[in-house]
């Protein structure tokens, strides 16, 4: 049962000017998008990640590569259309305040699992073509580098959003409840007994601590820590950067 690390991409140029960009082209990090990515690298920069799979859209990519330029040994990151952003069809390139103003934003907004849009695609195809592809690659990463790995998918705010409201067990009209910035790290532990949400929307932080040391993971049982500890458990000693070994 690895550890997936989402990332939002960092603040766009479409982000800065109110724009749904969806999948149009020519959408890149803007000055801050870049800062903000290079601060997840330096977050990320202790953490042993074993793969990276990215978006293939520009931002994603370069905040990938921001992330990634910055671990200790060499890795390279793979696409996967899959973790693109949602089709917005021929809402793409509009700007946000004028698309407020459509019929089918109150539905968006109160009732996603009943949204299609024109031109585009469901948010409930989106969910389920996202939410596959972040299990098929969890399940990749723990047959290659064993089920204490840690691995990185970069995608966009609404795809991150609805993956973690499967991980949480919350319909998918709930999902505008759960918030994801540019950016921001959240983190999921895939079991066979359940998800376990670790992080939503974090910004700061030593995140080290997501690699258990060698010991630990040796005296690791995966059964055991398929299950939720009952009152909550000792949780990870971040002033050393360590997770608490399973008994």
């Amino acid at each position: 049962m690895p550890t997936v690390i989402l990332v939002r991409h960092g603040r766009s140029t479409a982000n800065a000017t109110g724009v749904l960009a969806g999948r149009l082209p020519g959408v890149h990090l803007d000055e801050s998008g870049v800062a903000q990515a290079a601060a997840v690298g330096e977050r990320l920069a202790g953490v042993r990640l074993s793969a990276a799979v990215t978006s293939p859209l520009e931002r994603c990519r370069e905040t990938c590569r921001e992330i990634t330029s910055r671990q200790a040994e060499p890795l390279r990151a793979t696409t996967d259309r899959l973790l693109s952003e949602c089709d917005y069809g021929e809402w793409q390139g509009r700007p946000l305040k004028d698309l407020a103003k459509e019929k089918l934003w109150k539905t968006v907004q109160a009732q996603p699992s009943a949204a299609t849009f024109p031109g585009g695609e469901s948010m409930r195809a989106m969910q389920d073509r996202a939410v596959a592809a972040v299990r098929r690659h969890d399940a990749r990463v723990a047959a290659e580098h064993g089920e204490d790995a840690v691995w990185l998918a970069v995608s966009h705010g609404d795809v991150i959003k609805s993956i973690l409201a499967d991980a949480l067990g919350t319909h998918l009209d709930l999902f505008q409840r759960i918030h994801v910035d540019p950016a921001s790290v959240s983190i999921v532990r895939y079991t066979e007994a359940r998800p376990f949400v670790v992080g939503t929307n974090t910004h700061a932080g030593d995140l080290s601590w997501l690699t258990p040391p060698k010991k630990a993971r040796r005296r690791s049982s995966r059964a055991a820590r398929a299950d939720a500890e009952v009152g909550g458990g000792a949780g990870p000693d971040t002033m050393t950067g360590t997770q608490p070994a399973t008994p």
